[in-house]
């Protein structure tokens, strides 16, 4: 191998461009399962973030259910998530540009279901075949400057005619029938929980004529989360309950709660979206899991009526949305090598088979980062938690003394979870001489109960101290520069990022991505699912003063290092003015800042060119205030009061 050049790190040349990043790229998501066939989603930039369902056989062969213009997407609680369902080779859809469902037989072309009337949307489908209707989410948005409405539906599939079969509370979700479709279980709840606040099973009876009646409330309440009701092949309701302080294993058998599965780790996990699932039954007697414990995750295989777990030894340390069957179970799986993939476990041999890798990518493994999973030491005596990426390039070393350049990264959520899968995004700065550390700051899922509830009343006070404590705990284990830090972070992610710009004198720049920055209009303009969440983070919004305390807006006149911040024109989510009050204060005070708004885009970017740009922006940006020289020509980026940057020469 030739010896490395030695080169100032943030300078290297990397074969790992924007370009590679996203081409031949793809999101991968929702498995389902149809007798031999397997079924999936796959988020293509290069097709303008189109969601498409795609078939693969029993063979082997792939390819796709939904044509163009269909995008297989749904904006329920705006994430969207359980999007479609398959019965018999026909599949059934949520159209992302009618909010209409559709079906699609085998051969045959997509035919709408339901009504033409954009302000209903739908669901988390379940098929019930015995009444010829589907049952899903609908969330009504027909009465305008009024709360969306969201019930349970049936909608049926010949007349296309919708029965509510369960409303009153704000929220549902999970509709799951029993093998012998005489039972239906469900999960709701009420403002201000979230579903991993506080959720409610219920369990009702369906009588021949398909009428649902006799809802009960079986498990759950206010401060018990339930997540994912299952029947098992031979008809007893298994779930995942967190009354324990951990998501473990439970069914409803004799009446009663019963423990199957009982560990100090998480087999559930934060409900963003619908369709999720951490465990899925390869026979009666064999459930295969998702096991997190601390963050690192497994898969176990799982006796119900013993409750004991034996590890399934995998490559993959990032796990989730699992289905099963007697003899296989399928599911997404990544690491810190290996790109997000969907992958078949044969159940009996412990053999592995990738169906499908969201990247064709290949990247020599000298061009790698590891993260190391880490610990740290942050306010009151806690622990928080992290994985650190350190530079890596088999072509290049940083001069000697010199301590590479330290990228903070806060997830979104905040009542969400880093984890070690594969991410070129990321590998594009590590490559290039930067370090990046990936917080699990309190407040983070997958840590239990307690760790997660550390956030609430605290958001935008411990999410920054542990992101801080992070930069400086790396600097003072010399694996960073103290002198060269900044802060990233997308929604949730980009009000730590901008919190920490206005409440902490340590990072020396910041990027933004469709972070929250006026908390008050935040609360009074956001979407239903959200738009009670900062009771539990902050604290009731009539507490004002608190509000305005914890907004980076209040004090924006703290801001005084180089920000730059993107934004989706489109984000019901976080809308553009919250990226717009920050650039208006930062050009009151004259701070170096860049403002890329993204026509089209919503909460989180879908085109392959937005996302390459995002890349290749902030990179030209972190140039221009330490003032190094890329050994690639960029885009140049508008940067306001770029004069108060170091000179520039790339």
């Amino acid at each position: 191998m030739p010896e490395k050049q030695t080169a100032p790190y943030g300078t290297w040349t990397s074969p790992i461009t924007a370009d590679v990043a996203v081409a031949a790229s793809v999101g991968v998501a929702e498995i389902r399962l149809d007798g031999e066939d397997t079924y999936w989603i796959e988020i293509r930039p290069a097709d303008g973030g189109r969601s498409v369902i795609v078939r693969c056989d029993a063979g082997g062969r792939a390819t796709d259910v939904t044509p163009v213009p269909f995008n297989a997407r749904t904006r329920v609680h705006e994430y969207g998530g359980g999007s479609y369902a398959v019965h018999g080779g026909t599949v059934y859809f949520s159209n992302f540009s009618d909010n209409r469902v559709y079906c699609r037989a085998a051969g045959g072309r997509p035919r709408p279901i339901t009504s033409d009337n954009p302000a209903l949307r739908y669901a988390d489908f379940e098929v019930d075949a015995e009444h010829n209707r589907l049952i899903a989410v609908r969330e009504d948005h027909r009465e305008a400057g009024h709360e969306a409405v969201n019930t349970l539906v049936a909608i049926d599939l010949g007349s296309g005619d919708e029965t509510v079969i369960a409303s009153g509370n704000d929220f549902y979700s999970s509709p799951q029938l029993s093998p012998d479709v005489t039972q239906l279980a469900y999960l709701t709840w009420c403002h201000p929980n979230l579903p991993w606040d506080g959720t409610d099973l219920i369990l009702a009876d369906v009588a021949q004529d398909g009428t649902v009646t006799n809802a009960q409330q079986i498990a759950g309440g206010r401060k018990e989360s339930i997540f994912q009701p299952q029947w098992s092949p031979d008809g007893t309701l298994y779930f995942a309950s967190d009354r324990t302080g951990w998501w473990n294993l439970y069914r409803w058998a004799d009446r009663q709660v019963q423990p199957t599965a009982q560990v100090e780790a998480e087999l559930g996990t934060t409900q963003w979206v619908f369709g999720l699932s951490t465990y899925a039954f390869a026979g009666s007697d064999r459930i295969i899991a998702i096991v997190n414990s601390n963050g690192s995750m497994h898969l176990a295989s799982v006796d119900p009526i013993r409750g004991k777990l034996q590890a399934i030894e995998s490559p993959y340390t990032t796990l989730s949305g699992i289905r099963a069957q007697p003899g296989r179970a399928v599911f997404l799986g990544a690491s810190a090598t290996v790109p997000s993939s969907v992958v078949q476990l044969d159940v009996e041999s412990g053999t592995f088979q990738i169906l499908k890798a969201s990247s064709e990518v290949t990247i020599d493994e000298g061009y790698l980062s590891v993260p190391e999973s880490i610990e740290f030491p942050t306010e009151h005596g806690k622990t928080a938690y992290a994985l650190y990426y350190p530079p890596a390039n088999r072509d290049f070393a940083g001069p000697e003394g010199e301590r590479p350049p330290l990228i903070v990264h806060a997830h979104g959520g905040p009542t969400g979870q880093t984890t070690s899968s594969f991410s070129l995004g990321m590998q594009f700065w590590t490559s290039r001489g930067f370090a990046l550390v990936d917080v699990n700051y309190g407040g983070s899922a997958g840590y239990g109960r307690e760790f997660r509830e550390r956030l609430y009343g605290q958001w935008g006070v411990v999410d920054v101290d542990d992101c801080v404590n992070a930069a400086q705990y790396l600097a003072q284990e010399g694996k960073a520069d103290a002198e060269r830090q900044v802060i990233v972070g997308g929604s949730a992610g980009g009000y730590t990022t901008l919190a920490a710009m206005a409440f902490k004198d340590v990072f020396d720049a910041g990027a933004s991505y469709f972070g929250v920055s006026d908390l008050i209009s935040f609360a009074e303009i956001t979407h239903k699912f959200e738009s009670r969440y900062l009771d539990q983070l902050v604290g009731p919004v009539e507490q004002q003063d608190l509000y305005r305390e914890r907004s980076p807006m209040t004090y924006a006149d703290r801001i005084d290092r180089p920000l730059i911040l993107f934004q989706g024109l489109e984000d019901k989510v976080v809308p553009p003015q919250q990226a717009e009050i920050v650039v208006e204060a930062l050009e009151e005070r004259h701070i170096p800042y860049a403002y890329i708004p993204f026509e089209g885009e919503g909460h989180g970017f879908r085109s392959a060119e937005n996302i390459k740009r995002t890349l290749t922006d902030e990179l030209y940006f972190y140039s221009r205030v330490f003032g190094f020289t890329l050994p690639e020509k960029l885009p140049s980026v508008d940067i306001h009061f770029a004069d108060k940057l170091p000179e520039h020469d790339s």
